[in-house]
């Protein structure tokens, strides 16, 4: 408001400066006398003015005119003027607008439009670090990978766009399944852009599964300092890759190494149970069955197992039952009311003969949530008491149909598998692997034969109880002695499968 009103004053101001200026040339009578050629010319003090601004704008015009025909001289003869310049910044307004609809098309699917008007902008800008990214993402729409892996290659020659060609040739050979070549090519854009997340994760997912363990604890290593990746994921899955490197080095046959790393995968995430597996085993080798027992307790406190009580037993693998029963107490007193612990005690009490027992322990997990396995050691429990074998089949009926309970599920993509990997064979995710039970209880199993050693036994020998097959423990854990049965309730396998089918 106040600048407003300074300006209205200035031009008052000049506006009257201006008419006391005129007028008082008029009043004052002087002129000025101008001879040119003979002839005279006299003009008064306001025509003389009138007569001057006159003469300065008609020589701004000649000087404008001359300017003009000097740079349409330079034009010609190809120098930068603002004749080239005016053009210059039409064709480049024109390349833009035709870099704008390629952008477009590439983003509505219309990959033709988008060749064309990549074609376009390549004609007015003549910027190929530009109109190449947009002509390769065109060509891919259009589904033109051979012209695509051409554009691709000539952006590896210029520095500014040599990583936008590396990441579109390795985006190729994925696609293709080339995951060797693409591997190549993660790497190379990795050392180029080394704090590149994308890149980052699809080398760490092609090191996974080319078992390149130790690239992969490289890649996580870096994706932590650079603060990409939490401290406690990073944790997790270093020691998710530590293991499959002892892995590896075991199968090489250097088992010191192994158990090193074993147990390093161990103390970096403890509730991982494979790793944890390891470590035991390797403490065993070593004969520190102290610290085995130790590693397995605190796994075992953070997830009961199958394969952590199998390790456990293998502590010592010459005892008796009974006395493996006692031993086992330590472990089982961790989390007592799991139904792992539930299921691992009948067990051992079935080894150990003692029927009411595995009874006592099963408790009423086969009316809450009975699974195969449960079921399954209920038939071997009624068949040590000795009840009939109506009774038994009736179990295992059950069984047939019942959830497998907890087994290795993907988190990701729901895919059950029957053991343990870094990776998830179907999906690819990694460690996305956690011992649960799967939705709708998994698979079951397809007949009754897996079951018939609970009843039959082997010909000519004595039956005896035995486990699920997938959470049987080791061979170290005697199995029972069930009473031989008379010949006359022996029970044809071929007749007892074709009943349970029935």
């Amino acid at each position: 408001m106040v600048w407003s009103f300074v300006k209205i004053a200035l031009f008052l101001v000049v506006v009257a400066g201006l008419t006391l200026g005129a007028a008082h040339l008029a009043e004052s009578g002087e002129g000025i006398r101008i001879a040119v050629a003979g002839m005279e010319f006299t003009l008064g003090p306001l025509q003389a003015v009138i007569a001057a601004l006159v003469l300065f704008a008609a020589v701004w015009l000649v000087i404008r005119v001359v300017g003009l025909l000097v740079a349409v001289l330079r034009f010609i003869n190809g120098d930068e003027t603002a004749i080239s310049r005016y053009f210059d910044r039409n064709r480049e307004r024109k390349g833009y607008e035709a870099l704008a609809d390629g952008m477009m098309a590439v983003a509505s699917g219309e990959g033709r439009i988008a060749l064309s008007k990549a074609a376009r902008a390549e004609k007015f800008l003549g910027r190929p670090e530009l109109t190449n990214l947009l002509s390769a993402q065109a060509a891919e729409v259009a589904g033109d990978t051979n012209k695509a892996a051409k554009i691709y290659k000539r952006l590896l020659a210029d520095d500014r766009t040599r990583f936008v060609g590396v990441q579109g040739l390795m985006k190729q050979k994925l696609a293709e399944g080339d995951t060797v070549t693409a591997m190549k090519l993660a790497e190379k854009a990795f050392a180029l852009k080394p704090r590149h997340e994308g890149v980052q994760d699809v080398l760490l997912k092609l090191q996974a599964e080319s078992g390149d363990w130790k690239g992969a604890r490289g890649v996580l290593g870096k994706k932590l300092r650079q603060g990409l990746l939490p401290r406690d994921v990073h944790k997790r899955r270093d020691a998710v890759l530590a293991l499959q490197e002892a892995k590896g080095v075991l199968d090489e046959g250097a088992s010191i190494e192994a158990r090193e790393a074993a147990i390093a995968a161990n103390k970096a995430s403890p509730d991982l149970i494979p790793a944890a597996v390891m470590a035991a085993h390797s403490y065993i080798e070593k004969g520190s069955a102290k610290h085995a027992a130790r590693v397995l307790h605190k796994a075992w406190e953070a997830q009961p197992h199958p394969d952590l009580a199998a390790a456990y037993a293998a502590i010592v693998p010459d005892e008796a039952p009974a006395a493996r029963l006692k031993r086992f107490e330590a472990l089982l007193k961790l989390r007592p009311e799991d139904a792992e612990t539930r299921l691992l005690r009948a067990e051992l009490n079935i080894a150990a003969e003692d029927f009411p027992a595995a009874r006592r322990a099963l408790g009423d997990l086969n009316e809450t949530h009975p699974t195969a396995r449960s079921l399954t050691i209920m038939a071997a429990v009624e068949r040590g008491e000795g009840a009939d074998d109506a009774v038994v089949r009736g179990w295992l009926a059950r069984a047939l149909i019942a959830s497998r309970g907890p087994q290795w599920v993907c988190d990701k993509c729901q895919n059950i598998h029957s053991d343990w990997a870094p990776v998830c064979d179907n999906c690819g995710g990694f460690d996305t692997l956690s011992w649960r039970e799967p939705p709708q209880g998994g698979r079951p199993a397809l007949n009754g034969a897996e079951m018939l050693p609970l009843i039959v036994g082997i010909p000519g020998r004595d039956p005896a109880p035995q486990a699920h097959p997938k959470t049987q423990l080791p061979e170290t854990i005697e199995e029972p002695k069930a009473p031989t049965p008379e010949p006359e309730a022996f029970v044809d396998p071929v007749e007892l499968a074709r009943d349970m089918k029935t």
